[in-house]
């Protein structure tokens, strides 16, 4: 392995373990800012003691993305020097904004909320979460308005002076197609991320009879956030794919390792074969839906990667300018599958324990708690495939990712940068999992302290429900 390699492989390790983190901010700050609204409207203690309970677990994961997202930003003047002064003065706008506004917001206001309970008027110490919950939501805007450009270069000019990609339009940045498609996929999949995590705890404590007036209107919220996360990725990734094919049409065809452009163009569910095009054996082949997903046409023509190669090499110079196909095929796959199926896992909880119910199976246990996991897989699958679909550009269509590695940096001092980070984040990953499963185990407050603690100076209708305030 050369610098180039160990270089990408840090960067990949990274991002996916910062990703880990990042759509439980997002959506345990919704699943939150949700509980505490139930509990202000309907003045049930079940409702503020859940607060309490997944509050506390939310800002664990807040703490652990922030230090991770930190880390990974070092790589950019480390590791990535040239890449960082091509488009700095692009990448470096939307990261701004990011820190100050969207960061700013989120840090500010979940420290008033973690210390505003008894300080706060009701009204306003619930303002405070749904503030942070909106800037979660606004910090990864800004980041993927950042990651879009990589993808589709716009609201910039070349100056062949001095070499460097200048930003000419910051509203073309924040508006460029494939962040507006990708940002509402985005915090469905964070949704999809809280709804199975709070699905999977509450099993826990459902299969040991653990305070069920909590955690049972709290399983509820999650299969309905499950849900609905799951029919938005669906409406999204639609979306998201369509924007894809007209920006990157290398991606879509490497998603489905079709080699020949293709009318009615089939989507495979699986294949046998090193997907080369030549040995490839599709299995459970749907015809047209890859020229749908691409077109919002079944009939529709798709180009393949054969003619996609011949006419990058004509545009840009010779080259292969093709992914690494079976990673793009397999991990498309993986996110759609992983993701339908933590959908379909959360209907089944609601099937099984609607009306009161509570299923004695332990295999339904084991299943509802540990589908934690599949919206994770299917997070960070989805990021290396679009990451990897893009190769071999690290910006589509002006820089290729060898040319952005840093010329100045050896191997040896990659190799240890990657193995630190890899010690620490190692490291990171046990103290975070034993905090939040500590804390996830021992369950909400008990209903007096709860209300101690929750008992703010009166703003007018605190002693009563907002339904009957007004």
């Amino acid at each position: 392995m050369d610098v180039l390699d160990v270089a990408r492989l840090q960067f990949g390790v990274t991002t996916v373990y910062h990703f880990l983190f990042v759509p439980i901010t997002i959506g345990l700050s919704m699943v939150v800012a949700l509980l505490q609204t139930m509990w202000r409207v309907t003045g049930r203690d079940a409702y503020l003691r859940a607060t309490k309970f997944w509050g506390h677990l939310f800002l664990v994961t807040l703490a652990m993305g922030i230090v991770t997202g930190i880390v990974q930003e070092f790589q950019f003047g480390m590791n990535w020097s040239a890449y960082s002064r091509f488009v700095g003065d692009i990448f470096g706008a939307p990261l701004a904004f990011e820190a100050l506004l969207a960061f700013f917001l989120e840090a500010t206001f979940a420290g008033i909320w973690i210390f505003g309970w008894d300080k706060l008027k009701p009204s306003l110490h619930l303002a405070c979460i749904w503030l942070v919950a909106f800037g979660t939501a606004i910090s990864a805007y800004f980041i993927l308005a950042a990651n879009a450009f990589m993808q589709n270069p716009v609201g910039f000019k070349f100056n062949e002076t001095s070499g460097r990609a200048e930003l000419t339009d910051f509203w073309a940045i924040l508006t460029n197609p494939v962040a507006l498609s990708a940002f509402p996929h985005t915090l469905f999949a964070s949704w999809l991320t809280a709804g199975m995590i709070v699905i999977g705890v509450s099993a826990w404590h459902f299969r040991r009879g653990n305070d069920l007036d909590v955690h049972r209107p709290a399983m509820r919220l999650g299969v309905l956030t499950s849900v609905v996360a799951g029919i938005g990725l669906v409406v999204s990734g639609d979306a998201l794919g369509k924007v894809m094919t007209s920006t990157q049409p290398m991606k879509m065809a490497a998603a489905e390792a079709l080699y020949e452009t293709t009318s009615s163009a089939p989507f495979s569910v699986l294949s046998i074969g090193n997907l080369s095009g030549s040995h490839g054996t599709p299995i459970i082949e749907i015809p047209g839906l890859l020229s749908y997903l691409a077109t919002g046409r079944f009939g529709a023509e798709v180009q393949g990667i054969n003619d996609l190669q011949a006419q990058y090499s004509a545009q840009f110079g010779p080259g292969d300018y093709t992914p690494y196909v079976p990673l793009t095929y397999w991990s498309f796959r993986a996110m759609i599958g992983f993701g339908m199926l933590a959908v379909i896992i959360a209907l089944f909880v609601w099937w099984r324990t609607r009306k009161g119910a509570m299923p004695q199976s332990r295999w339904f246990w084991l299943i509802a708690v540990w589908s934690i996991a599949l919206p994770f897989v299917a997070n960070s699958t989805g990021w290396i495939f679009t990451e990897m679909g893009r190769q071999p550009w690290v910006v589509f269509s002006l820089m290729l990712t060898e040319d952005g590695v840093s010329p100045t940096v050896s191997e040896a001092e990659v190799w240890t940068s990657f193995i630190g980070f890899t010690l620490v984040y190692a490291i990171l990953a046990v103290v975070c999992y034993k905090i939040f499963a500590k804390y996830a185990r021992k369950g909400p407050p008990d209903a007096e302290s709860a209300k101690a603690s929750a008992s703010g100076p009166d703003d007018g209708d605190s002693e009563k429900p907002m339904a009957f305030a007004y």
